[in-house]
């Protein structure tokens, strides 16, 4: 009897919609290939529960949290490595959004990644490259979310120039045409307030060039459904035309009002947003010359669900940013080998903490962040030797880091700063500092000091109700004056924030 084929599940909280799709994963003499075997969509409006403060209103909340307990029911029996939900723009901005992601985790079942504009970009691309046949050169990938629209030139499966402005459907159709009334007056207000935004990044775009352009996810395909259904498209050519988005212009205008429109393929859930998606897709074919686009329904769910595969075969996009970083920083590649190997021997003499106990995963997780954390902790040695530590961590909270979510970098970040010097601040300014990680990692730069290979025999740590205890041979202490110093040190700074660090010579 043959093995099922694994299913992987991604979840996409979009400004306008909540998706979910799952896929199986088949494993072909070519390569490995996702079908879709199940979908669902509810359009929750997140966007429009945004107020002029940026705080999610609690209807809108509430839509959300009623959807993913339904998703939550679907993707009852997978496994945490099976699944992995992202949530886009209007989550970025709402500064009240972990107030809904508290509720949302427990509603969905599983860990919510609030990602940025250009990783949202990124798996864009990647899914739109995987559902549509391969071209000759570049290809341009253009999204329209619910809150902001992503820009993508690449080649193959590699993205090359990435971008993410703060436009969207959702969030256009709301400041432009409130309750759907539409004239000649709102259509070029609107349309001119996209070419503004979009004029910052053309010149590159249209440097770069490309020999295909494609518009991935919801809006494009419903603005491609109604020009093909209502025969507006010149010649009966598929897809987007500018011709045909001048003509479902008209229509609309002579409505006056999105509600009143009478085409076929008009889905209700689309009517709200319908002129700010087609005022945005106007000013893209216009300020980029585009004559035809391509439609793809598959874009940022199905770009998570093949990053997802690929930390699965240990493919990880944020194992191969890191590399990157190592390279473009100049990196000592030896002592940050040293210093990672260091810091995992610890790492794995301690215990599971109690939240994470028999989630294997969860610690996978955090050796693998270790590990990336050792690797980039000097990375900052590129811009000054005085508190490197900080434009370490500054790189690695602030920089575009394909594969990372933003807890991801958060966390990354917090070990960066955190890895020599004083805890005081750390300890005060930051939410959810993982302590026994940093106690490995400053552990291991602290005996890796010489940058050369000469540890101790061994080195034996332990978890105490309330704090560390570090053991050391003392005949090797003893011929080694200045590490000693170091860890009388280093136990006086954990105390100072009430957690006792013991040292023990044996």
């Amino acid at each position: 009897m043959s093995t099922p084929s694994p299913l992987l599940a991604a979840v996409d909280l979009g400004s306008n919609s909540f998706r979910l799709i799952i896929g199986r994963v088949e494993e072909t003499s070519a390569g490995t290939q996702i079908y879709q075997v199940d979908a669902l969509r509810e359009p929750v409006r997140l966007a429009a529960g945004l107020n002029a403060e940026k705080y999610l209103d609690h209807p809108s909340q509430q839509r959300g949290w009623d959807v993913l307990k339904r998703f939550g029911e679907r993707l009852r029996g997978f496994h945490p490595d099976q699944v992995r939900a992202v949530a886009t723009n209007t989550l970025r901005v709402a500064k009240n959004a972990q107030d809904f992601l508290g509720e949302a985790q427990r509603a969905l079942g599983f860990p919510i990644e609030v990602i940025a504009g250009r990783e949202e970009a990124r798996l864009i691309y990647a899914g739109a490259a995987h559902s549509v046949p391969t071209c000759p050169g570049n290809r341009l990938v253009v999204d329209i979310g619910g809150g902001s629209t992503e820009f993508i030139i690449g080649q193959d499966y590699e993205p090359l120039i990435m971008e993410s402005l703060y436009i969207g459907c959702v969030s256009h159709s709301r400041q432009f045409f409130p309750s759907g009334n539409v004239d000649e007056y709102a259509m070029k207000q609107a349309e001119l307030a996209a070419r503004r935004e979009i004029q910052i990044i053309s010149a590159a775009f249209r440097e770069a060039g490309w020999s295909q352009a494609i518009g991935s996810s919801g809006t494009a395909r419903a603005l491609a459904e109604l020009l093909e259904a209502n025969g507006f498209n010149d010649g009966g050519v598929h897809g987007l035309t500018r011709g045909g988005l001048e003509r479902l212009k008209r229509a609309l205008i002579k409505a006056e009002n999105a509600n009143r429109l009478k085409l076929a393929g008009l889905k209700q859930d689309r009517i709200p947003v319908l002129p700010g998606g087609l005022s945005i897709m106007l000013s893209v074919f216009n300020e980029l010359e585009v004559d035809h686009m391509e439609t793809t329904d598959a874009a940022l769910r199905l770009g998570v669900m093949y990053d997802l595969l690929g930390r699965t075969q240990h493919q990880d996009m944020r194992a191969v940013t890191v590399e990157q970083f190592v390279r473009r920083y100049g990196v000592d590649r030896a002592q940050a080998e040293r210093v990672g190997h260091l810091a995992i021997a610890l790492y794995r003499q301690l215990p599971v903490v109690a939240e994470a106990a028999g989630e294997d995963d969860g610690r996978e997780e955090d050796e693998a962040l270790l590990s990336w954390a050792s690797s980039l902790h000097e990375m900052g040695l590129s811009i000054s030797h005085s508190a490197y530590h900080k434009h370490s961590a500054y790189i690695g909270s602030n920089a575009d880091m394909p594969g990372f979510s933003r807890p991801d970098q958060a966390r990354l970040a917090e070990l960066l700063l955190g890895h020599v010097g004083k805890l005081g601040k750390l300890a005060s300014q930051a939410q959810q500092v993982d302590w026994q990680l940093l106690f490995c990692l400053r552990l291991a730069v602290l005996f890796c000091r010489r940058r050369i290979d000469a540890l101790p025999e061994r080195i034996e740590v332990n978890r105490l109700d309330d704090g560390f205890e570090v053991s050391v041979p003392r005949t090797w202490i003893d011929a080694n004056p200045l590490t000693d110093y170091s860890l009388q040190r280093e136990a006086q700074e954990w105390e100072k924030i009430g957690q006792r660090y013991k040292v023990v010579y044996a």
